[in-house]
């Protein structure tokens, strides 16, 4: 099993489970890799500025199995190996989903569905309890109000969205499209068209892909180690309505029309209920609970984001490997955890291999697939990536200009039998 420690791109060759080297393209030469295109440089503008297509194809797109690329340039065989090597990769990642088809099969709709609906409806039952906490004047109370409500936010705003962008808790398209619009658009304040398109489209379809799916999003070159890993987090709640209203330039107007009365209604409601249910006296003091309430697990959900995807191989668009080899390689699960599993859900957390290689599945169905998928790529000597939060916290605070600032080499596999 191949830990964050392996698995991280250190040198010009990291070695498969299998022996096989993974060389790297060039090296780096005052902060930038030579020889390669920058295609996702730390300069480029973020991702999340990409033009979404119209939505009825972003639905599609959002619907079932995410496609594979679209831009032309395919999947491609490692250099140095036989023209079967393509076709061999692709008969793995078939009998894999052959054997995950049959536990999703066997599985009820309570296995399927049932149970992260179940969260998400546990966490809408707690936003009474958590608001009346705050109209106490007592400090255990409030704080419970404070965590209650931080926690139910973070559960609908990363959990449900996540879910919903993938359609993963329903089986019917036109109930999918209505869960994003409100976990994306009402509890998340952002655009569900953009999000579905980013996230789906570009970060699934192309993961560890430089200029695409490489995670260059959450990086920003100007913080220090310390003010990004610990301070910026708190910003979250500011940033993302902010960076939504400037992506609704990219879609059409009835949809950005619909964001915007959606995002309005969620922050509005928000700060009426600490008013007139909390008893929050001014203004001020209810955005002060609304901005503390929705940044308490920020520093996790950025962590996370960085932690499973950066420093981990990454693939010109033009070279990138098939399937089941770019998830094992550029995907890794970090341990269960009580709050984080709840909140965010498995397939963010500890289930994130599966997750990628199977994105419609909802997030008690990634672990319940997780046996079958971990016993199978070890059994094929393909990576397993898993590495604990600590260990991960450690690596990108010694190495932060490295894995944050820096471009990323370029990672080429050689010789895959």
């Amino acid at each position: 099993m191949a830990n964050a420690g392996r698995a991280t791109v250190l040198a010009r060759e990291m070695p498969l489970e299998n022996g096989d080297p993974v060389k790297q393209r060039g090296q780096r030469v005052n902060g930038e890799v030579s020889g390669t295109p920058q295609l996702g440089g730390t300069g480029d503008p973020p991702l999340w500025g990409t033009p979404a297509p119209d939505s009825s194809r972003t639905e599609a797109m959002a619907e079932g199995w995410e496609p594979g690329p679209v831009l032309g340039d395919g999947d491609v065989t490692p250099r140095g190996s036989p023209r079967g090597a393509g076709r061999h990769e692709e008969a793995l990642m078939a009998e894999l989903s052959e054997l995950v088809q049959k536990v999703v099969k066997s599985s009820s709709w309570w296995d399927r569905h049932g149970v992260d609906i179940g969260i998400l409806a546990c966490s809408f039952l707690l936003l009474p309890a958590g608001f009346l906490c705050l109209r106490s004047a007592q400090a255990i109370p409030f704080l419970v109000g404070v965590l209650t409500l931080g926690v139910v936010h973070h559960t609908l705003t990363v959990k449900g969205s996540h879910l919903a962008s993938h359609n993963a808790l329903t089986e019917s398209k036109s109930w999918g499209k209505v869960w994003a619009i409100f976990f994306i658009e009402l509890c998340s304040a952002f655009t569900a068209e953009q999000a579905t398109y980013n996230h789906v489209k570009i970060h699934h379809g192309y993961t560890n892909v430089i200029g695409l799916g490489d995670s260059s999003t959450w990086k920003l070159p100007f913080l220090n180690r310390y003010i990004y890993m610990f301070i910026a987090p708190l910003a979250v709640p500011i940033i993302t309505p902010l960076v939504a209203l400037d992506l609704l330039r990219n879609v059409e107007w009835k949809a950005a029309l619909r964001t915007l009365c959606c995002m309005f209604l969620g922050l509005y409601c928000h700060y009426w209920l600490l008013l007139h249910i909390s008893g929050f006296q001014s203004p001020w003091s209810a955005l002060l609970c609304m901005l503390l309430t929705r940044s308490l697990l920020a520093h996790p959900y950025i962590h996370v984001n960085v932690f499973q995807h950066i420093g981990l191989p990454m693939f010109a668009a033009d070279r990138k490997p098939k399937r089941i080899h770019l998830m094992s390689l550029g995907v890794l699960n970090l341990p269960r955890n009580v709050l984080l599993d709840w909140s965010f859900g498995h397939s963010l957390i500890s289930c994130h291999v599966e997750h990628h290689l199977f994105p419609s599945l909802s997030d008690n169905m990634c672990l319940k697939i997780k046996p079958v998928v971990s016993q199978y790529l070890k059994q094929k000597k393909l990576p397993y990536n898993e590495d604990t939060y600590a260990s991960r916290l450690r690596l990108f605070l010694q190495r932060y200009e490295e894995l944050m600032v820096h471009a990323p080499p370029i990672t080429e596999l050689v010789g895959i039998q």
